[in-house]
Protein backbone atom coordinates (compact mmCIF):
# COMPACT_ATOMS: atom_id res chain seq x y z
CA UNK A 1 0.00 0.00 0.00
CA UNK A 2 0.84 3.26 -1.08
CA UNK A 3 1.99 5.48 2.23
CA UNK A 4 3.43 8.61 0.81
CA UNK A 5 5.73 9.93 -2.31
CA UNK A 6 9.08 12.12 -1.75
CA UNK A 7 10.49 14.37 -4.09
CA UNK A 8 14.05 14.07 -4.83
CA UNK A 9 16.09 17.50 -5.32
CA UNK A 10 17.21 17.33 -8.53
CA UNK A 11 14.29 15.00 -10.42
CA UNK A 12 12.81 12.00 -9.60
CA UNK A 13 9.97 10.33 -6.45
CA UNK A 14 10.52 8.06 -3.48
CA UNK A 15 7.81 5.96 -2.72
CA UNK A 16 7.18 4.82 0.88
CA UNK A 17 5.13 1.37 0.79
CA UNK A 18 3.73 -0.49 3.68
CA UNK A 19 3.03 -4.06 3.60
CA UNK A 20 1.21 -5.50 6.98
CA UNK A 21 3.86 -4.34 9.09
CA UNK A 22 6.64 -3.52 7.11
CA UNK A 23 7.97 -1.15 4.93
CA UNK A 24 10.00 -0.04 2.18
CA UNK A 25 11.17 2.48 -0.16
CA UNK A 26 11.30 2.32 -3.98
CA UNK A 27 12.63 4.35 -6.40
CA UNK A 28 11.12 3.04 -9.60
CA UNK A 29 11.65 -0.34 -9.88
CA UNK A 30 14.48 -0.24 -7.41
CA UNK A 31 13.94 -1.08 -4.03
CA UNK A 32 16.04 1.10 -1.81
CA UNK A 33 15.57 0.05 1.56
CA UNK A 34 13.05 -2.00 3.64
CA UNK A 35 12.27 -2.72 7.16
CA UNK A 36 12.85 -6.51 6.84
CA UNK A 37 16.26 -6.67 5.63
CA UNK A 38 18.95 -4.50 7.61
CA UNK A 39 21.78 -6.85 8.35
CA UNK A 40 24.52 -4.76 6.07
CA UNK A 41 23.27 -1.29 7.35
CA UNK A 42 24.00 -2.30 10.96
CA UNK A 43 27.23 -4.01 9.69
CA UNK A 44 27.85 -0.29 7.55
CA UNK A 45 28.45 1.41 11.27
CA UNK A 46 29.55 -2.01 13.09
CA UNK A 47 32.64 -2.63 10.84
CA UNK A 48 33.46 1.25 10.69
CA UNK A 49 33.42 2.62 14.34
CA UNK A 50 34.93 0.00 15.80
CA UNK A 51 37.66 1.19 18.49
CA UNK A 52 36.57 4.96 17.73
CA UNK A 53 37.81 7.33 20.26
CA UNK A 54 36.13 9.12 23.38
CA UNK A 55 35.13 12.34 21.63
CA UNK A 56 35.20 10.61 17.88
CA UNK A 57 33.11 12.59 15.23
CA UNK A 58 30.96 10.90 12.65
CA UNK A 59 29.19 11.50 9.45
CA UNK A 60 26.54 9.10 8.31
CA UNK A 61 25.44 9.96 4.55
CA UNK A 62 22.10 9.05 4.51
CA UNK A 63 19.17 8.62 7.18
CA UNK A 64 17.34 5.91 5.47
CA UNK A 65 15.34 3.66 7.81
CA UNK A 66 17.59 4.59 10.85
CA UNK A 67 19.61 1.40 10.74
CA UNK A 68 22.70 2.54 10.08
CA UNK A 69 22.28 5.37 12.68
CA UNK A 70 20.96 2.79 15.49
CA UNK A 71 24.50 0.62 15.22
CA UNK A 72 26.46 3.65 15.20
CA UNK A 73 24.82 4.98 18.51
CA UNK A 74 25.56 1.49 19.83
CA UNK A 75 28.99 1.35 18.76
CA UNK A 76 30.10 4.98 20.24
CA UNK A 77 31.52 6.55 23.30
CA UNK A 78 28.49 8.66 24.72
CA UNK A 79 30.71 11.84 24.31
CA UNK A 80 30.91 11.48 20.72
CA UNK A 81 29.04 13.34 17.85
CA UNK A 82 27.10 12.06 15.02
CA UNK A 83 25.84 14.28 11.89
CA UNK A 84 23.54 12.89 9.22
CA UNK A 85 22.93 14.40 5.94
CA UNK A 86 19.39 13.71 4.26
CA UNK A 87 19.60 14.81 0.68
CA UNK A 88 15.44 14.05 0.84
CA UNK A 89 13.46 16.06 2.92
CA UNK A 90 9.95 13.55 2.78
CA UNK A 91 12.41 10.76 4.75
CA UNK A 92 13.71 13.02 7.66
CA UNK A 93 9.55 13.55 7.54
CA UNK A 94 8.98 9.48 7.60
CA UNK A 95 11.18 9.05 10.47
CA UNK A 96 9.13 11.31 12.72
CA UNK A 97 6.03 9.72 11.49
CA UNK A 98 5.65 6.30 9.92
CA UNK A 99 8.64 5.08 10.29
CA UNK A 100 9.18 6.78 14.30
CA UNK A 101 8.81 2.84 15.85
CA UNK A 102 11.57 2.09 13.54
CA UNK A 103 13.84 5.01 14.56
CA UNK A 104 13.09 4.31 18.62
CA UNK A 105 15.04 6.56 20.62
CA UNK A 106 17.53 7.70 17.86
CA UNK A 107 16.20 11.15 16.84
CA UNK A 108 16.31 12.14 20.89
CA UNK A 109 19.93 11.09 21.06
CA UNK A 110 22.03 14.23 22.21
CA UNK A 111 24.83 12.74 20.36
CA UNK A 112 22.65 12.71 16.86
CA UNK A 113 21.87 15.78 14.36
CA UNK A 114 20.36 15.85 11.50
CA UNK A 115 20.79 18.02 8.61
CA UNK A 116 18.42 17.85 5.43
CA UNK A 117 21.47 18.65 2.94
CA UNK A 118 23.73 17.03 0.56
CA UNK A 119 26.31 15.20 2.23
CA UNK A 120 28.96 16.51 -0.04
CA UNK A 121 28.27 19.66 1.14
CA UNK A 122 29.21 18.68 4.98
CA UNK A 123 32.42 16.82 3.50
CA UNK A 124 34.17 19.53 1.67
CA UNK A 125 33.41 21.98 4.58
CA UNK A 126 36.25 21.47 7.15
CA UNK A 127 39.04 19.32 6.35
CA UNK A 128 40.14 16.96 8.82
CA UNK A 129 36.38 17.10 10.44
CA UNK A 130 35.85 13.63 11.32
CA UNK A 131 36.64 10.11 12.26
CA UNK A 132 34.87 8.45 10.32
CA UNK A 133 32.47 8.78 6.91
CA UNK A 134 29.86 6.73 6.50
CA UNK A 135 28.09 6.55 2.94
CA UNK A 136 24.74 4.89 2.40
CA UNK A 137 23.40 7.59 -0.35
CA UNK A 138 22.63 5.02 -3.29
CA UNK A 139 22.56 1.59 -4.38
CA UNK A 140 26.04 1.54 -4.98
CA UNK A 141 28.95 3.79 -6.16
CA UNK A 142 26.99 5.50 -8.94
CA UNK A 143 24.60 8.09 -9.29
CA UNK A 144 21.10 5.37 -9.54
CA UNK A 145 18.76 7.68 -7.56
CA UNK A 146 21.02 11.19 -8.14
CA UNK A 147 23.27 12.13 -10.66
CA UNK A 148 25.24 14.34 -7.90
CA UNK A 149 25.73 11.43 -6.23
CA UNK A 150 28.14 10.43 -8.63
CA UNK A 151 30.93 13.52 -7.74
CA UNK A 152 30.76 11.40 -3.98
CA UNK A 153 32.55 8.45 -5.83
CA UNK A 154 34.42 10.23 -8.42
CA UNK A 155 38.28 10.59 -7.95
CA UNK A 156 38.29 13.90 -7.32
CA UNK A 157 35.24 13.28 -4.25
CA UNK A 158 37.31 10.09 -2.53
CA UNK A 159 39.86 12.42 -2.25
CA UNK A 160 37.99 15.11 -0.73
CA UNK A 161 36.48 12.42 1.56
CA UNK A 162 40.01 11.12 2.36
CA UNK A 163 40.79 15.24 3.58
CA UNK A 164 38.08 15.31 5.36
CA UNK A 165 39.13 13.00 7.51
CA UNK A 166 41.85 12.74 10.74
CA UNK A 167 44.54 10.71 10.53
CA UNK A 168 43.47 7.14 10.90
CA UNK A 169 40.10 7.65 10.11
CA UNK A 170 37.71 5.43 8.18
CA UNK A 171 35.86 5.90 5.10
CA UNK A 172 33.00 3.07 5.03
CA UNK A 173 31.00 2.87 1.50
CA UNK A 174 27.58 0.49 1.41
CA UNK A 175 27.01 -1.15 -1.53
CA UNK A 176 24.27 -3.55 -2.98
CA UNK A 177 26.81 -5.16 -5.59
CA UNK A 178 30.29 -5.72 -5.82
CA UNK A 179 32.56 -3.43 -8.11
CA UNK A 180 36.11 -4.17 -8.29
CA UNK A 181 36.99 -1.04 -9.67
CA UNK A 182 35.95 1.19 -7.57
CA UNK A 183 38.14 -0.56 -4.82
CA UNK A 184 41.26 0.56 -7.50
CA UNK A 185 39.90 4.02 -7.34
CA UNK A 186 39.69 3.66 -3.55
CA UNK A 187 43.20 3.10 -3.37
CA UNK A 188 43.99 6.03 -6.03
CA UNK A 189 42.71 8.37 -3.94
CA UNK A 190 45.15 7.48 -0.97
CA UNK A 191 43.32 4.72 1.22
CA UNK A 192 44.08 2.06 1.95
CA UNK A 193 41.11 -1.01 1.37
CA UNK A 194 38.89 -3.74 2.82
CA UNK A 195 36.12 -4.66 0.82
CA UNK A 196 33.66 -6.99 3.08
CA UNK A 197 30.61 -8.65 1.80
CA UNK A 198 27.65 -8.98 4.17
CA UNK A 199 25.23 -11.97 4.00
CA UNK A 200 21.93 -10.45 3.49
CA UNK A 201 18.46 -12.00 4.69
CA UNK A 202 16.89 -14.37 2.02
CA UNK A 203 17.77 -12.82 -0.97
CA UNK A 204 18.43 -15.54 -3.26
CA UNK A 205 18.86 -12.92 -6.08
CA UNK A 206 21.29 -11.01 -4.18
CA UNK A 207 22.77 -13.06 -1.17
CA UNK A 208 25.73 -10.16 0.00
CA UNK A 209 25.95 -6.89 0.12
CA UNK A 210 28.95 -5.17 -0.21
CA UNK A 211 30.79 -2.79 2.33
CA UNK A 212 34.38 -0.90 1.40
CA UNK A 213 36.37 -0.03 4.59
CA UNK A 214 39.18 2.34 3.35
CA UNK A 215 41.22 4.30 5.94
CA UNK A 216 43.28 7.17 5.65
CA UNK A 217 46.37 7.05 7.23
CA UNK A 218 47.17 4.31 8.92
CA UNK A 219 48.25 0.57 8.09
CA UNK A 220 45.43 -2.33 7.00
CA UNK A 221 44.86 -5.05 4.97
CA UNK A 222 46.92 -5.14 1.24
CA UNK A 223 44.74 -5.74 -1.79
CA UNK A 224 45.25 -9.13 -3.43
CA UNK A 225 45.59 -9.30 -7.12
CA UNK A 226 41.92 -9.64 -7.40
CA UNK A 227 41.85 -6.10 -6.38
CA UNK A 228 40.11 -6.43 -2.67
CA UNK A 229 40.87 -8.52 0.35
CA UNK A 230 37.59 -10.12 0.94
CA UNK A 231 35.89 -11.50 4.13
CA UNK A 232 32.33 -13.22 4.37
CA UNK A 233 30.72 -12.19 7.60
CA UNK A 234 27.58 -12.54 9.46
CA UNK A 235 26.28 -9.86 11.09
CA UNK A 236 23.62 -10.29 14.19
CA UNK A 237 20.48 -8.42 13.24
Amino acid sequence: MLIDTGEIPGGGELRLLRHGRHFEIMFGSEQLMASWSYRSERALATLALRGMSEQARVLIGGLGMGFTLAAARTALPVNASIVVAELVPKIVTWAAGPLRHLFDESLDDARVSVEVTDVHDLIVQQPALFDAILLDVDNGPDGLISLANERLYSNWGLRAARLALRPGGVLAIWSAYQDHSFTYRLRAAGFEVEEVRVDTEGSEDNPFHTIWLATAGRSGRVLDDEGAAEARIDVAA
